[in-house]
């Protein structure tokens, strides 16, 4: 019987191919005995220098191939290699215990490892495990006098294995000749899949015993589509496998023609499709997918890319560019949500046991004004060169968003008295607490605007971190109660006479696209990526045939599942184009 791998489905498409196994060089390390203990601890702070020097290079080039969202990842490492108490507890190491630089960087790690997975409540720290193990192991290898492997040596079509594919291994591949992914560890949401997802690459990740069941030059077809890998495949399996490649080739000539299209339903509902951006550099590829607007710019990158806090002129300068890009096309800037996965170094913060739960986003700008005033400034100047909007995240309570609106208020009258030219804004909230969610009716009376951020909405209201593998099946967007919480957020805004946006993976999820049509939502904002698709998808819905969908799936559906099966009922054809 053939074996077929089950994993996570982690980035669409089909691709057959030999695999070519990623394998680690020998990075063991022996204790040495040390005579000179300023030369060894130098000798760890040249590899550690080496190391960022490395990571840097490295996220040039994921910049570059990639988009700036995507190679985020780097600056975390980056922060991780730099962090003064790693240096400060292997130099000690070093000094009090005469050890050689690798055991003592080895120690300390382990010992940092043990303090995370010991917090096995807390996904976030179980996650950074990997981050360091991805750093220190490039610290270890120049140690070591090692070289890593690098995927950019591959010279011909290859599908990759590995226990986990590491972020700073992805950035280096050659579209040409990496075919796709399948790892052992990893989830959706892991930096691998998104990784993949950015390179339009299929994946298939969690696989847990990929590297022990697959060898070097074995054929395989991968299904990123449906977390299948069909190992030594037949040749009429690989002649339809080869067909569905070509076909979804076709299938892309065919959704480039959509570019510079509006997004309409068969009935003539027309909808906002917009993208969600990290910086500036994205700004190309949202374009290149016909983005009618930017529905959500993260602003925390560019405070994780800076060594201090921006400076209100930089902020500036960047939002200005954003807006005069894209004008007149509405653009959601959301103010600063750092906290949870996104601490910075810089900023005072105490340790948490749950920080996605604790001091984070507006919370944050709330404690640290002078902060969130230098940010607000920034965007009202940038105003005057498009069409801005402002988003503050994580709102819970009223007198959260009354509170950073006074804020706002007195900001734009202080430039105002300056004489500065600001343009109108509209300001709004992101609504992804579930206490937002069942008091929308009340928010709506307040805001601009709405935009559902279901990837913490959905967290939070399942109690499942969407990090955690050993959770992940209670990571459900088309659960009742989720649908319910959307539902209720869309029908107070209509109304409130505003629109409400959707800006979570789930809005490019074409089963959960056919729900989000029959509600009523105004704006879809998702990954360039999926722009096109989803607008094909919407041009053959019938938005008010939709809504009976609604009603059964919010009324009789009890699970998940069941909810899918109605969609895939009521639009069977179109899911599968």
């Amino acid at each position: 019987m053939r074996t077929m791998l089950k994993g996570i489905a982690a980035s669409d498409g089909v691709v057959c191919g030999q695999v070519y196994r990623l394998v680690d060089p020998d990075l063991t390390v022996h204790r040495r005995a040390i005579t000179n203990l300023d030369n060894e601890v130098n000798r760890f702070h040249q590899a550690l220098e080496a190391a960022v020097s490395d990571v840097e290079a490295i996220k040039t080039r994921a910049t570059k191939n990639l988009g700036t969202e995507s190679a985020q990842v780097f600056s975390a490492h980056i922060a991780m290699l730099k962090d003064p108490e790693l240096t400060t507890r292997v130099d000690a190491q070093i000094r009090d215990q005469q050890l050689n630089a690798e055991v003592a960087l080895a120690n300390v790690v382990q010992a940092y490892e043990h303090s995370f997975a010991g917090l096995t409540d807390n996904p976030y720290m179980q996650e950074r495990i990997t981050d360091l193990h991805d750093v220190t192991k490039r610290v270890t290898a120049h140690l070591l006098r090692v070289p890593l492997p690098d995927l950019a040596l591959v010279d011909h079509p290859v599908i990759v294995v590995t226990h986990d594919l590491i972020p700073s291994d992805t950035v280096s591949v050659n579209p040409r000749y990496i075919l796709g992914f399948i790892t052992d560890l990893g989830g959706r949401t892991s930096h691998s899949s998104i990784l993949a997802r950015s390179m339009a690459l299929p994946a298939v990740v969690g696989t847990k015993t990929a590297t022990t069941q697959l060898t070097n030059g074995e054929m395989v077809i991968l299904n990123g589509t449906h977390g299948q890998v069909m190992v030594d495949p037949d040749a009429d399996e690989l002649a339809k496998a080869r067909t569905t490649m070509h076909q979804r080739t076709v299938n892309q000539k065919r959704l480039n023609r959509l570019r510079h299209h509006g997004t309409v339903s068969q009935d003539g509902v027309g909808v906002t499709l917009a993208a969600n951006i990290g910086t500036a550099q994205d700004l190309p590829s949202i374009l290149k997918n016909g983005a009618e607007a930017v529905g959500l710019m993260r602003t925390e990158f560019l405070y994780m890319d800076a060594a201090e806090l921006p400076s209100e002129d930089d902020q500036f300068d960047v939002y200005k560019q954003v807006l005069t890009a894209l004008a007149p096309r509405p653009v959601v800037i959301r103010t600063l949500d750092i906290g949870g996965d996104k601490p910075l170094p810089y900023l005072k913060h105490k340790p948490e046991t749950n920080p996605f739960m604790g001091d984070r986003a507006i919370r944050q700008s709330l404690t640290h004004q002078n902060v969130f005033r230098s940010q607000l400034r920034a965007l009202l100047r940038a105003s005057a060169f498009g069409n801005l909007r402002i988003m503050f995240p994580m709102i819970a309570t009223l007198d959260e968003f009354r509170q950073a609106k006074a804020i706002y208020d007195d900001e734009r009258s202080a430039l105002t008295v300056a004489q500065v030219p600001m343009g109108h804004v509209k300001i709004g909230m992101m609504v992804e607490v579930p206490a937002a969610a069942l008091l929308a009716d009340r928010f709506a009376q307040e805001v601009d605007f709405m935009s559902i951020g279901t990837n913490d909405l959905i967290g939070y209201t399942m109690a499942a971190d969407r990090t955690n593998q050993d959770v992940a099946y209670l990571y459900q967007p088309y659960h009742p109660a989720i649908l319910r919480l959307v539902n209720r957020v869309i029908t107070a805004g209509h109304s409130a006479g505003i629109p409400v946006a959707m800006c979570g993976e789930m809005a490019g999820d074409p089963i959960a696209v056919p729900l989000l049509l029959g509600m009523g939502l105004d704006e879809f904002s998702m990954g360039a990526g999926s722009i096109l698709k989803t607008r094909r998808l919407i041009s053959q819905l019938n938005a008010h045939d939709l809504q009976a969908l609604v009603e059964t799936a919010l009324n009789s559906a009890s699970t998940s599942q069941e909810v899918i099966t109605m969609v895939q009922a009521a639009v069977p054809d179109l899911l599968k184009s």
